[in-house]
């Protein structure tokens, strides 16, 4: 697992989010595919962080990165602030959380999609 990782698993997140609350709202095949195929990217980027990493680590960090994005898209696009300093220093502190979690910026081995049949295990437990 990466921040580029994580970066990219919440901006296909956000993807699905608007597609289907578009569809949600005024319908449309358009909309539809794109939630789809933003909750399918997430799918698959999702086994990617998780592939030799614990959920707790990936949650954290997919958490903390979500809200720090999209906390800059409600800064930049939408023009919303914050109504005191605290708050700045709560977004100052979920961003220092991040570098604490001591996740890399770039993937460190190179990720291999797991088998579906052969594999010694089946189930959610070992």
């Amino acid at each position: 697992m990466s921040l580029v990782d994580i970066g990219i698993l919440c901006v296909a997140e956000i993807v699905g989010d608007f597609g289907f609350q578009k569809f949600a709202n005024k319908g449309g095949i358009g909309s539809f595919i794109t939630g789809l195929g933003g909750y399918i990217a997430t799918i698959y980027l999702l086994i990617r962080a998780l592939q030799g990493s614990s959920i707790l680590l990936v949650n954290a960090a997919w958490d903390g990165v979500s809200a720090v994005l999209e906390s800059l898209a409600a800064i930049i696009i939408l023009g919303e602030r914050f109504d005191d300093w605290e708050q700045w220093l709560g977004l100052a502190m979920i961003i220092g959380g991040m570098f604490l979690l001591k996740i890399p910026v770039t993937r460190q081995k190179e990720f291999k999609f797991p088998r579906f049949f052969g594999h010694k295990t089946e189930g959610f437990f070992p």
